[in-house]
């Protein structure tokens, strides 16, 4: 892919700021997985209008770009990507007016909780402990123990391609198991509305801290990774088959199957992308040859060059 021209350059330099656009940079250092190599160019648009205009100038350009937030469920080649990567994590505002609570993409969900927790707000409880950012949640309709993100979500704030503001309610949204209407990747989350309840403060401290110590207990925190792995197969649970096939601890390269839950696969210490995505591989043949389960992968892999488009 060649690289952007010196005025294109410039212009998005002038509109967002020198130090919102690398080039080069590892990808590993943005990914929860902590592999991947550099992408060509990486922007971090600090408002909706530094967005529109990078997804003007890319789409006039007609320059491959995907658009990430916190990278927890998200893995890019060890090759990197030969094109620009748009992150959104500095996009966090957050407005709480009674029992609506509205935030930009870019938020982290544990951050947001907090602000959540400090208007004694109840329903956002489920998404305290999930890695990653609201836009990303909103996207993939995240969900954990007692709820999704569909059950809170009364209206998203999307952008085209071409730059124009849309909003749909929870209902727009075709809110379904792990997807949403910004699954195709077409449209981009810019925030969203949360309908919420209010609460004790002490009961929704407690029962976060029940979640937090129930994920710590069960799940390998200490390890990098991309969370669950696989979608729920229907009729079964995904680390159960994992672990049933006895792949429990097994490893390629720097990866593995965690031993404390089958369902992720962690950085055990310098895995590459292709250590992952081989033991993936692996995983999902070893279920199907032995109980003719096929696990989808609910992690979104790239390719070197894999334009939103």
């Amino acid at each position: 892919m060649k690289a952007l021209n010196d005025n294109t350059l410039q212009n998005i330099r002038e509109q967002i700021g020198v130090d919102a656009l690398l080039e080069n940079e590892p990808m590993r250092l943005h990914t929860s997985m902590e592999v991947g190599g550099p992408a060509r160019y990486f922007f971090l648009p600090k408002s909706e209008d530094d967005l529109r205009f990078l997804l003007t100038t890319l789409e006039a350009e007609q320059y491959p770009y995907y658009i990430k937030g916190n990278g927890s469920n998200l893995i890019f080649p060890d090759e990197g990507y030969d094109g620009a990567v748009i992150e959104i994590r500095s996009m966090q505002n957050v407005t709480i007016t009674g029992e609506e609570v509205y935030a930009e993409a870019g938020i982290l969900l544990k951050d947001l909780s907090e602000q959540i927790l400090a208007a004694s707000l109840t329903g956002f409880e489920f998404a305290s402990g999930i890695p990653g950012s609201l836009g990303g949640a909103v996207c993939m309709n995240a969900g954990a123990y007692d709820g999704e993100m569909k059950d809170i979500v009364q209206s998203v704030r999307l952008m085209t391609k071409s730059g124009e503001i849309l909003e749909k309610t929870n209902e727009e949204m075709e809110f379904a198991y792990r997807r949403s209407l910004c699954s195709a990747g077409e449209l981009i989350v810019l925030g969203a509305t949360l309908k919420l309840q209010q609460g004790d403060p002490e009961a929704i401290r407690a029962k976060i801290d029940d979640l937090t110590s129930r994920r710590q207990e069960k799940q390998p925190l200490e390890y990098p990774s991309c969370g669950s792995v696989f979608k729920r197969p229907e009729g079964y649970f995904a680390g159960k088959l994992i672990s049933d096939a006895g792949l429990k601890g097994y490893s390629i390269g720097g990866a593995q199957v965690s031993e404390k839950h089958a369902g992720f696969i962690i950085n055990k210490g310098g895995a590459s992308a292709q250590d992952v995505l081989d033991l993936i591989a692996y995983v999902q043949k070893t279920v199907d040859e032995k109980f003719h389960v096929q696990l989808e992968c609910e992690v979104k892999i790239l390719s070197c060059l894999s334009p939103q488009k």
